[in-house]
C-alpha cells in the first residue's frame, strides 16, 4: 500500500540521462509522507546502479512549494520515545542516501521550501530558486522539535554555524535574494517557467561532463565534512520529541492556533 501511494505522490521519469523526481502532493504543499521518503531513497539507489542516469533533478508539483517538510499527520502515530529516534534515523538515512548519490543532484526550488523540504534541498549538490522561493526551518515556531545531528552538520557546512542559529532561532523564511547571498541557493531565476528551463539546461550541461570527475568531487567534499554519529544527538531528539511542548505544538498546528510553550 505504501509503495502504491508513494508512486503517485513521488513521480520519477528518466529521459536522455536526466532523472526527474517530482514531489506530487500540491494540495499539501508537497509535504512528505514516510513512503515518499523511502521512494526518494530508492530512486537514489537506482541511480547508483543505473549508469544511464547522469543527473537527478528534484522539483515540486504545482506553483506553491518545492516541499514543505514531513506531513504533520505522520507525527500523530508517535507513541513511544523510540518513535522519535526511528523517525530522525529514517530522515538521516534518506538524506544521506541523497547526499551520497553517485550522480549530481539539482534542486529546482519554487515557492515554499521548509523543514524536511529544506533538508532535502540542502542535501542536493546544486540549488536553483525563483523570485518566489522561501526557505527555512520554522520548527521553533511550529512544532518545537529539533534537527538531527546530521542535518545540523550539513547545514553548518553549507552556510555556517551563526546562520544556522539565526534561521532556527528566528524561525523565519528567507527570500530568494538572501538565500542566494548566504549559500542556500546557487542561482535565482524569475519564475517557474524559467526555473524548469534553467534546471534542464544545467542538468544537460552537468550530464555531459566526466562522471568520474563529478563523483570524485562529491566524495572529496564529503570527506572534508565530519558527521557526528546518530547516537551523539539522540538525547537532543528525545528532549524535544518526548516533551509536552512537542505535543502542544502538534495540537496547535493541527488546530491552527498559536502554541503555548512551557519549556518542558
Amino acid at each position: 500500500m505504501d509503495q502504491a501511494v508513494a508512486a503517485d505522490d513521488l513521480v520519477f521519469e528518466c529521459r536522455d540521462g536526466i532523472g526527474l523526481i517530482t514531489f506530487n502532493r500540491p494540495q499539501a504543499r508537497n509535504a512528505f509522507t514516510f513512503a515518499m521518503y523511502e521512494r526518494l531513497a530508492a530512486i537514489c539507489e537506482q541511480a547508483n546502479d543505473d549508469r544511464s542516469i547522469k543527473v537527478l533533478v528534484l522539483r515540486g508539483a504545482g506553483d506553491k512549494a518545492f516541499a514543505s517538510g514531513t506531513d504533520i499527520n505522520q507525527f500523530r502515530e508517535f507513541k513511544t520515545p523510540q518513535d522519535s529516534i526511528d523517525y530522525e534515523n529514517r530522515i538521516d538515512r534518506v538524506l544521506t542516501t541523497l547526499e551520497q548519490c553517485r550522480v549530481p543532484t539539482i534542486a529546482a526550488i519554487n515557492g515554499f521550501c521548509t523543514g524536511g523540504g529544506a533538508g532535502i534541498a540542502a542535501a542536493c549538490d546544486l540549488r536553483i530558486g525563483t523570485s518566489s522561493t522561501k526557505i527555512g526551518f520554522p520548527i521553533a515556531r511550529t512544532l518545537g522539535n529539533c534537527l538531527s545531528m546530521s542535518n545540523v552538520s550539513r547545514l553548518t557546512a553549507l552556510i555556517g554555524a551563526a546562520r544556522v542559529k539565526d534561521l532556527i532561532f528566528t524561525a523565519r523564511l528567507v527570500d530568494a535574494a538572501e538565500a542566494a547571498g548566504i549559500g542556500l541557493l546557487g542561482e535565482v531565476v524569475e519564475d517557474l517557467a524559467a526555473l524548469d528551463k534553467r534546471a534542464d539546461e544545467v542538468a544537460r550541461l552537468v550530464a555531459s561532463h566526466a562522471p568520474l570527475t563529478l563523483n570524485a568531487t562529491k566524495q572529496a567534499v564529503a570527506r572534508l565534512q565530519r558527521r557526528l554519529t546518530r547516537d551523539e544527538g539522540e538525547d537532543l531528539i528525545l528532549m524535544c520529541y518526548t516533551s509536552q511542548d512537542f505535543r502542544e505544538g502538534l495540537d496547535a498546528f493541527l488546530s491552527k492556533r498559536a502554541p503555548q510553550w512551557r519549556g518542558q
